[in-house]
């Protein structure tokens, strides 16, 4: 993996090819260690990353999956959207598990804050939509209302932690009550406020500055994305999507790195397909298959716990993630998840099938590309001759040391 890391350059970004919950944070965990820095720049709490650690699972809604280095600084870019009870909750488990992140951890001043009446919006909103048949499946986190006010530009930023806000809270307390008829406890949300500058005014910062220093010093810098690129606000499904930018240039833009700094982008794909939520699906699995699938592949959300939608492997989705993102190298995860399979359907768009022979084998806890039963192999050739691009790593469980390094 050291080899592999090293030829990646010195800025790299890992990021989702589908609809989230692809296993972004096993890989960005395992090449951390072969990393300076970790950065995450958009999204909010409505993301989810798993990571098992000597059988232990930690999940992570804020945090970077990679932030478990101990001695590495982390960046929260200015492109998120951050609730601080959460947060502060996950710096607390992290202090509670023996790491102390706060003196390595950096937080945009130009990061938004995710109230909780954000949350109550959302939900709201939701229950309107669905009311008219129109629900799309929110994760009810606030991440949409948050930017939404970063949009309209009535936003709180990071940089107002430690300033009154009473009153800026209590006149949006009267717009959702006029608006949305909900209640705001703007008592609470000033605690919440007081109680996150105590714990984290010390961490927030200029991070453009910042990431520009450490890059300039050598320093090489890993990207974690959040969510995926077919959620994407721009080119995913719409409206059937998350309010940020997923891509690798939503990324960048998130940190303040410009284009010409990304060396090399991991495009993150199961070799399956899931979703949570509504929204199109064109290879998704009704009945005995796809629930053969999501309990082998343990298919629930790590944020909101939902069974997600299971179906095939969709190249066409691929294609699109990977023209949007210029990935350089796939990272294929849950192969073992098909060992059991005579045949695997794979779309090929317009509806279209093809099928490709299973290898009913084992392949769970393989660490050599050579050791891959021959179908297998061959099921990761057709992902590469389809989309023109390598795959690089190939995950056989959910262990930080069950994965393939092929290139």
């Amino acid at each position: 993996m050291k080899a592999f890391s090293k030829s990646l350059g010195q800025v790299i970004a890992v990021i989702g090819a589908q609809w989230g919950d692809e296993g972004k944070g096993k890989v960005t965990d395992i090449l951390t260690e072969h990393f300076d820095v970790i950065a995450r720049a958009c999204g909010g709490a409505n993301a989810g990353h798993t990571i098992v650690v000597n059988g232990q699972k930690h999940v992570f809604h804020l945090l970077p999956s990679g932030c478990l280095h101990e001695n590495k600084p982390v960046i929260l870019g200015s492109g998120m959207v951050i609730h601080l009870p959460t947060l502060l909750e996950e710096i607390e488990t992290l202090k509670t598990a023996g790491i102390d992140i706060i003196p390595r951890l950096h937080i945009s001043h130009a990061a938004h804050i995710v109230f909780d009446f954000h949350k109550d919006i959302d939900a709201a909103m939701e229950e309107d939509r669905k009311k008219e048949g129109e629900g799309i499946g929110t994760t009810k986190r606030g991440i949409g209302p948050a930017y939404t006010d970063k949009a309209v530009r009535s936003g709180v930023r990071m940089e107002s932690l430690g300033t009154n806000m009473t009153a800026i809270l209590e006149k949006k307390a009267k717009c959702n009550d006029r608006v949305f008829g909900i209640h705001t406890d703007v008592a609470l949300e000033i605690e919440n406020l007081e109680t996150a500058n105590h714990a984290i005014g010390c961490c927030v910062k200029d991070t453009v500055t910042l990431i520009h220093e450490l890059h300039s010093s050598g320093k090489t810098i890993i990207v974690e994305g959040a969510q995926a690129s077919m959620l994407d606000i721009d080119h995913g499904t719409y409206p059937f999507v998350t309010s940020s930018s997923t891509t690798a240039t939503g990324a960048l833009q998130g940190l303040g790195l410009p284009p010409s700094a990304l060396k090399s982008c991991i495009g993150v794909a199961k070799a399956y397909c899931t979703r949570v939520g509504d929204g199109p699906f064109e290879t998704e699995l009704e009945g005995e298959i796809g629930n053969a699938l999501r309990e082998k592949g343990g298919e629930y959300g790590a944020t909101t716990g939902r069974p997600r939608r299971c179906g095939w492997l969709n190249i066409p989705d691929l294609i699109r993630s990977a023209q949007i993102n210029g990935f350089t190298h796939w990272n294929i995860t849950k192969l073992d998840v098909l060992d059991d399979l005579h045949e695997i359907p794979v779309g090929i768009g317009d509806g279209k099938v093809k099928t490709l022979p299973g290898w009913q084998s084992s392949t769970v806890g393989m660490t050599n590309y050579s050791d891959l039963p021959e179908n297998a192999k061959g099921y990761i050739q057709f992902i590469e001759e389809q989309t023109k691009v390598p795959v690089g790593l190939i995950g056989t469980g959910q262990g930080r040391e069950e994965m393939i390094v092929k290139h």
